[in-house]
This record gives C-alpha cells, structure tokens and sequence, in this order.
C-alpha cells in the first residue's frame, strides 16, 4: 500500500541541520506513527512521503518555508525577570509556557541580564530547512474512527 491521505504510516527517521548535527532520531527506539494527510508532521515532510511504500529509505530535504517556518523578530522580547516568579535560577535555554502572538505556546531563553530576560517565541528549528533520512515502516489504511479524530490509534499512536 503506498502512503496517500488516510494512511497510517509508521517512520524510522534521523533528522539533521545541514551542517550534519543530529537534531533527533528514532533509530533505537520507537518509530513515529501518524495520520497522513492531517498536518500531524510538518508539511515538507508529509509531501516527501507521499507516494512512498513499506520498506523505501531515502533522504528529503526540507526548507525552512516547509518545516517550522521563517523566524519572526517580534517574537523576541526582553522581560522583566519578575515575569519568573518562582524560579530562583532562570538560565539560557530554559523553557517556559507562556502566552504569544500566536496563543499559547512555548518561549525559550536566550539571554539573562540582570532584571532582563530576553526570550524567543520562535520554534527552536524556525528559519532552519532539516534534513530526513527515512525508512517506511507500515502504512495500512486507516479506520474510520482514526479519520474522524484525525490521529491514528494503537501501538505507537494516541490512546484513549
């Protein structure tokens, strides 16, 4: 069965900036089971995959536009460290949820002086294009009630 819209597809994947840094991985682990045609993974993978069968490997690249998008300048702010209150130790890198331009969502730090705490609202792999290797583990068509919840059900998918 090949990968279109309403497929449940199961992945092993290695993802990597272009400087070859190894960003995430499931080799070793478990694989990345999801809905095909739903917006589940990012748009440039989802299309790279379309069409694939069990058991292809390959590699896609891709861009920025396709994967977390372009990084937003306004999304960078600088707080009060007052805003953290109740954390005695606010470092680079931290995370925090917080309210953002888009609703709820993540900021991370990325500087600390002092009173002010610089924090970006950009996904941390915004303005980056990813490189995939892939191998297709299972594609079976999905059931009904996977489509109607528009996420797949079972082993390595959403339980309720």
């Amino acid at each position: 069965m090949q990968i279109s819209n309403n497929t449940a597809v199961s992945i092993h994947y290695t993802l990597t900036k272009d400087d070859g840094e190894v960003i995430d991985s499931s080799i070793d682990g478990e694989v990345l089971s999801y809905l095909h045609g739903t917006g589940n993974i990012i748009a440039g993978l989802e299309k790279a995959l379309d069409g694939k069968n069990v058991g292809d490997k390959f590699t896609a690249h891709i861009p920025a536009s396709e994967a977390y998008g372009q990084i937003f300048e306004d999304r960078v702010q600088v707080v009060s460290r007052e805003m953290f209150d109740g954390i005695d130790n606010v470092e680079v890198g931290m995370q925090f949820h917080a309210d953002v331009s888009e609703g709820p969502g993540i900021v991370t730090v990325i500087a600390v002086d002092g009173e002010n705490v610089t924090v970006d609202g950009n996904h941390p792999l915004a303005g980056m294009p990813l490189n995939f290797e892939i191998e297709v583990i299972d594609v079976r068509a999905a059931t009904q009630e996977e489509i109607e919840h528009g996420h797949i059900h079972g082993a390595g998918g959403h339980h309720h």
